[in-house]
């Protein structure tokens, strides 16, 4: 990936952190976003005592109006932006009747509105600039298995990859997605803590993944020996849900 350069939202924890040191590692300068100065300058200075580039700035998802401004800055200050990872995320417990409206809202606004902003206006510089370019948008293996709210909007991530794919191939932008199954994270690691056994004694192979499992797959989408590939969905859940 020399001479790419790209952006992953929510790099300051969990997968976004490994997906950050992953696209360091592979040669690209990485612009690390994230609400937490202090969590994305540990992920920056991990990565450059690595040999690796990298740059940090807060963003904060659920402020729509100033994304479009953000990704014109950051395209101004580091150049044209070719690769997105679109890996911030929250979840929500519980039914749909016993969601608030505000919980509501902030899971829209964070999961599914500002991938599709950030996308859109990533894809809107590159195609000014007559540049291929990559994205890749984080969803869930349970948005196949609709159970709650939060993974019913990863579906709707996984339908939108499907459509921005088909109307950008024609400017050489591949958009895709992944659908992590069980993954050890800060995310799940408290409800791991607490019910491990239940979680993870029902699965055919009787484990959680590891960030490091997703690294094949996210340099795949990005990298050039995914030309040909636009609009899937990748699943990586180890066969722990039924097909």
């Amino acid at each position: 990936l020399s001479d790419q350069l790209a952006l992953v939202t929510g790099a300051g924890s969990g997968l976004g952190r490994r997906f950050a040191r992953v696209l360091a590692a592979a040669g690209a300068r990485v612009i690390l976003c994230g609400r937490r100065r202090d969590r994305l300058q540990e992920v920056a200075e991990a990565i450059t005592a690595s040999d690796g580039q990298a740059m940090v700035e807060v963003l904060d998802l659920r402020d729509a109006a100033t994304l479009p401004v953000r990704i014109r800055e950051l395209t101004q200050a580091y150049g044209s932006i070719d690769i997105l990872v679109n890996n911030a995320g929250i979840g929500q417990s519980g039914t749909a009747l016993d969601m608030e409206l505000a919980a509501m809202d902030e899971l829209f606004a964070t999961n599914l509105r500002a991938p599709f902003i950030l996308a859109t206006e990533v894809a809107r510089h590159l195609i000014a600039a007559g540049r291929p370019g990559r994205i890749v948008n984080l969803a869930s293996v349970g948005a196949l298995h609709a159970r709650h709210s939060t993974v019913r909007i990863k579906a709707a991530v996984i339908r939108m990859s499907e459509a921005l794919a088909l109307e950008w191939a024609k400017h050489g932008i591949n958009v895709n997605a992944i659908a992590p199954g069980l993954f050890e994270t800060e995310m799940t690691e408290e409800h791991l803590a607490r019910f491990r056994e239940r979680m993870v004694e029902r699965l055919p192979r009787k484990r959680a993944g590891l960030p490091e499992q997703l690294d094949s797959t996210l340099l795949y989408l990005v990298s050039p020996a995914s030309e040909f590939v636009t609009g899937i969905c990748l699943r990586v859940d180890d066969a722990q849900y039924p097909r």
